[in-house]
């Protein structure tokens, strides 16, 4: 039997699915709108989405007519979340997070350069910053993001030497010799701060959580208000936190730290 390219077993019609499921980031679209971004017929984008509604993926507003994700895929994302190690026994200590500073604390995890969002614990305060489970945000402006980029070799090149970074607010760090140099400086003390640099108005603490092999696995946040998140509560009191709890976590999932210097025992 001849050798066939993983491309030639593709369903295009499935393809074709999952490419409009992609298109909702938690806003309504309509058919004209999703016809542009697929560059398909709006017959073909009417006939997807009949058949993903048939069965929970996708529901229409009856007062727009635009349409936007149903619960289905809720279901399959809680799923993945149950079966990723790292969710475990992170709810505790995000929990433990939340009791001890009363901010928001959620964990995350990279992919394809982006920071999405696994699980969350939310604070009591009225005024919050609450990530949505699931939500992408791109790493170079998030203190999880910059978790990875710091603490993992050679990604920060991978990701930005041609890509350009996007300014979101006037703090957002866009030059990639003033992002190595902020990368350094939380190598150095262990933790990451976003500064309101993707929203104006939040403030964000992070740490790495490693895995039995040392490699980072997912980042370890607490966010809230800049209103609350002062410089000095951030270096006495949430980074402290943040630091000790990652390393809790890290532990529970097999990491070892390494001996201080000069301990030999």
């Amino acid at each position: 039997m001849p050798h066939k390219e993983k491309n030639d077993y593709l369903i295009q019609s499935v393809s074709h699915a999952l490419d409009l499921l992609e298109q909702f980031q938690g806003q309504e679209l309509g058919v004209t709108e999703l016809s542009a971004r697929l560059h398909l017929q709006k017959n073909r984008v009417f006939r997807l989405l009949a058949t993903l509604m048939s069965r929970g993926y996708v529901e229409q507003n009856p007062v727009t007519e635009n349409y936007r994700l149903g619960l289905k895929p809720l279901g399959l994302a809680q799923m993945v979340i149950r079966n990723i190690g790292l969710l475990g026994p992170s709810r505790a200590i995000l929990r433990e997070i939340v009791d001890a500073c009363d901010e928001t604390a959620y964990i995350s995890t990279l992919k394809d350069g982006h920071i999405i969002y696994l699980d969350i614990v939310e604070t009591t305060n009225t005024v919050r910053v609450v990530p949505r489970i699931g939500f992408r945000l791109p790493a170079y402006c998030t203190a999880a993001g910059k978790v990875y980029l710091a603490f993992v070799e050679g990604l920060v090149e991978k990701l930005y030497t041609r890509a350009p970074m996007q300014a979101f607010t006037s703090t957002t760090i866009t030059a990639l010799d003033n992002l190595k140099l902020e990368l350094s400086i939380i190598a150095r003390r262990g933790y990451a701060i976003d500064n309101e640099e993707h929203d104006t108005g939040v403030r964000c603490v992070a740490v790495p959580v490693r895995d039995y092999t040392a490699q980072v696995v997912g980042a370890l946040s607490i966010s809230g208000p800049s209103s609350r998140f002062s410089g000095e509560r951030i270096s006495q009191e949430l980074a402290p936190l943040i630091l000790r709890e990652g390393g809790r976590l890290s532990e529970q999932l097999g990491f070892k730290p390494p001996a201080p210097a000069g301990n030999h025992s």
